[in-house]
């Protein structure tokens, strides 16, 4: 199967971009663009039913200028090398945008995790992790959850890994709060993500109170941002997870539809709301659309279609190159992931400093110093955009470029 490379490529644009922008010669570029290594690996497991069944997993690891590599693990069957190298290329970027101490990198495996039973993927994520030991470590790569991974994931992770280099809870992060995991955590992506969001709607000269929210996605980063949202006062009306989605004009409550879902229902299963085809939750009559589902969600064929004025990037580019520049032209804000989908990596830093130093925080530091890191790199992404004249992605690519080649230069790779 030919390798779609979109998400690849319209990063590169990114970083091409920037590094005009900044004037930077053309072995600085090469040295940002090329991933430092990469693996690619068979992993025989074998199944409940007796067979061994072989996947295929990757991890990418694009640049550790900065420090060590970090990223999360994906289990979904679209994964593969292109697509594992360009969010590891992100995460490169967004580590840098919120200045905190990692390169980046990505791991996967072709997989969809809901076909295989518990035992399944314990064994699948055992094979994978020692397949991968030798490349990772709490000063070289820190992994952590991602799409159809979780914290029992990073936990099999640490306890595989720990098999061979004894106890070592920091060797990943997003871990069960029992096992070394830090307060707020899992909540951090979707936080940051609303964080943002209410921002940029305040810089615009409005109030949450006063601006209504769709969100794609009812995962753990998008029902965060739903909650955040709604204990700003901002109005949720519309929700959608892989089953379904759901619309109440007059607004949704989000602490029961967040119950529903933690029992183990869908949002299908809240009843004070009507039903809703997945793709016209994209083009709502709404002020705020946040994607946080997967990529590509907003391309050529139906951004002309979003009336939101800000279009918040929770997932791992939801909108595609050729959407962005619809959008810009149309005046939208679109908040690039790098920025609104930082709240996981800066939670994951304060989570492997709490383990290096074996000393917890309690989620109100946690909490605190998530909403520090994310108004800083708030605030130096829309200072350089009204100063360049440049939209948020534009200027927030700028702000990470130059700090990566940065350290490049100061390391002495290149200059």
């Amino acid at each position: 199967m030919a390798q779609d490379n979109s998400m690849l490529d319209g990063t590169i644009a990114s970083v091409d971009a920037a590094v005009r922008s900044l004037g930077l010669e053309d072995d600085m570029r090469e040295v940002l663009v090329e991933p430092w290594r990469e693996i690619q690996v068979g992993l025989p497991v074998r199944m409940d039913d007796g067979n061994v069944r072989v996947f295929r997993g990757y991890r990418s690891q694009h640049n550790a200028a900065r420090g060590p590599y970090k990223g999360g693990i994906r289990y979904h069957p679209n994964v593969d090398l292109s697509h594992t190298r360009a969010l590891g290329m992100l995460m490169t970027w967004k580590t840098a945008l919120a200045d905190v101490p990692f390169g980046g990198a990505k791991g996967g495996v072709s997989v969809n995790p809901r076909e295989l039973s518990m035992g399944e993927l314990n064994r699948l994520t055992r094979r994978y992790t020692m397949s991968i030991h030798h490349v990772i470590g709490v000063n070289r790569d820190i992994p952590a959850p991602d799409l159809g991974t979780s914290a029992q994931t990073m936990a099999w992770i640490m306890d595989a890994y720990g098999s061979i280099n004894g106890h070592t809870p920091g060797i990943v992060t997003g871990k069960p709060i029992e096992l070394g995991g830090s307060l707020g955590r899992a909540e951090a992506p979707g936080r940051g993500a609303a964080m943002v969001a209410c921002r940029a709607i305040v810089d615009s000269g409005s109030s949450p109170e006063q601006n209504t929210v769709a969100i794609q996605g009812f995962g753990a980063v998008g029902s965060s941002a739903a909650r955040t949202m709604f204990d700003n006062g901002a109005k949720v009306i519309a929700v959608s997870d892989i089953d379904g989605a759901i619309i109440n004009t007059s607004g949704l409550d989000i602490p029961a539809l967040q119950r529903i879902v933690i029992e183990g229902g869908t949002v299908s299963d809240y009843t004070d709301a009507d039903a809703l085809n997945h793709e016209d939750l994209l083009s709502l009559d709404c002020d705020v659309l946040i994607p946080a589902a997967i990529e590509d969600v907003i391309t050529a064929q139906n951004a002309a279609g979003v009336r939101s004025k800000f279009i918040v990037e929770a997932a791992n580019r939801p909108v595609t190159s050729a959407a962005d520049e619809i959008l810009v032209d149309a005046n939208r804000i679109v908040i690039p992931d790098i920025l609104a989908n930082a709240g996981g990596v800066v939670a994951s830093y304060f989570e492997w400093a709490q383990n290096i130093q074996v000393f917890n925080w309690d989620l109100e530091r946690v909490n605190r110093e998530l909403d520090r890191k994310m108004n800083e790199a708030y605030d130096i992404t829309k200072a350089k955009a009204d100063r360049n004249d440049v939209s948020l992605r534009e200027a927030a690519f700028d702000v990470a470029v130059s700090r990566v080649a940065e350290a490049i230069k100061l390391r002495g790779y290149v200059g």
